[in-house]
């Protein structure tokens, strides 16, 4: 599992690549969570999916919880470009009613 961030016009996206899964979720989390702490001036975050080759409910769980702590940030979170495996799990999992697709 690789991960990398940019900052671009207010946005913080987040590029995800390889499997997004109970082995990694730790070490993705905390990631995640210290580039977020750390940079400042974003005003949306997008959570990048197109190099990911597979998500269980472990990446759900990933991605809902950052949800929750940019909600309280008052800063929108957004999907893009999932692979259509992965657009499975998160349509099944009704992620796209608070993290929608862009």
């Amino acid at each position: 599992m690789q991960i990398r961030y940019s900052l671009e016009n207010f946005s913080l996206y987040f590029y995800l690549q390889g499997e997004l899964d109970q082995h990694y979720a730790k070490g993705v989390k905390d990631y995640i969570d210290n580039i977020l702490e750390e940079t400042k001036g974003y005003k949306k975050v997008v959570f990048n999916l197109a190099d990911l080759s597979f998500m269980d409910s472990t990446g759900i769980g990933i991605l809902l919880g950052r949800y929750k702590k940019l909600k309280k940030l008052s800063v929108s979170s957004f999907l893009e470009a999932p692979k259509v495996n992965v657009e499975k799990v998160l349509e099944l999992s009704g992620i796209y009613e608070v993290m929608p697709k862009i």
